[in-house]
């Protein structure tokens, strides 16, 4: 299991100081909420380019891709018309809109109509669900700001967003782990990790329970910087994870002979 790096090295004298290029950012009043645990904002980190990473904590594998938002975005790519009636998997889906990686994203009734709602390019798709924890959480991307992943019961049922996909359960929330989760059943999970900032991370992870799962990322890092709120996607058979060659690390497919296709996708795409 990964742990903190103590930097026992004397601090160094401070910095004369020095113009700065970077852009202001507003009172934290004036932002609209995406669900970070403090009020004074975190300094931006170093805009890295999307890259696969492979890591292991507390027994779980995950593989996926880590992005900033400044540069790449997700997009959703649904089937309205069903289950695989545009794309088989997540490698097409990811080739049909010029993206870099796909995974798997939603649940979906017997019948192939979202449980839960979906918004794809300002189009939007099903109906909330607030019986089950499986639409606890959204990750959306609002018409007026940044993306973000939030509780169920803080998203206004009118919410403008360009992009968004509704799931659960809530893995990870400011940090903490979420109490209360399934821990007997094992299964593949797809998910979607957030630093509270710009970074992000689409990946899987390999046959777990979702406790366990909930606590692994709350003391680990699959990307390198700790997680501030995990959302857990459709997984099992559902799970497809498409990673292209043109991304460092790749090229990765996990989509077991034995998958169903699935309602809709991820994809990540340049901006």
């Amino acid at each position: 299991m990964a742990g903190p790096t103590v930097d026992l090295r004397p601090p160094k004298p401070p910095a004369a100081p020095r113009a700065s290029l970077a852009r202001v950012t507003p009172p934290a009043a004036s932002r609209p909420a995406v669900g970070r645990s403090a009020l004074v904002p975190k300094p931006a980190a170093p805009l890295v380019a999307p890259r696969a990473t492979f890591r292991e904590i507390s027994g779980i594998l995950f593989e996926g891709v880590a992005f900033d938002a400044r540069s790449h975005r997700l997009i959703v790519a649904d089937q309205p018309a069903g289950p695989g009636t545009r794309w088989p998997d997540a490698e097409a889906a990811a080739s049909a809109h010029s993206g870099l990686a796909a995974i798997n994203a939603g649940f979906f009734t017997p019948g192939g109509q979202p449980l839960g709602r979906v918004v794809a390019a300002g189009t939007g798709n099903g109906s909330w669900n607030r019986l089950s924890s499986l639409g606890s959480g959204v990750w959306l991307e609002p018409a007026d700001t940044t993306p973000a992943i939030r509780r169920l019961d803080a998203v206004p049922s009118a919410v403008s967003a360009h992009e968004l996909i509704q799931a659960g359960p809530m893995l990870v929330d400011h940090h903490q782990p979420v109490s209360g989760l399934e821990a007997t059943k094992f299964n593949i999970r797809s998910i979607i990790l957030w630093d509270g900032g710009t970074r992000w991370w689409i990946g899987r992870a390999s046959s777990c329970t979702l406790a366990s799962l909930a606590q692994a990322l709350a003391v680990g890092a699959p990307a390198s910087w700790p997680v501030d709120m995990a959302l857990n996607l459709d997984g099992g058979r559902s799970a497809d994870l498409s990673i292209s060659a043109t991304i460092p690390g790749g090229p990765l497919t996990r989509r077991a002979p034995w998958n169903r296709p699935v309602r809709n996708f991820l994809v990540l795409v340049a901006r």
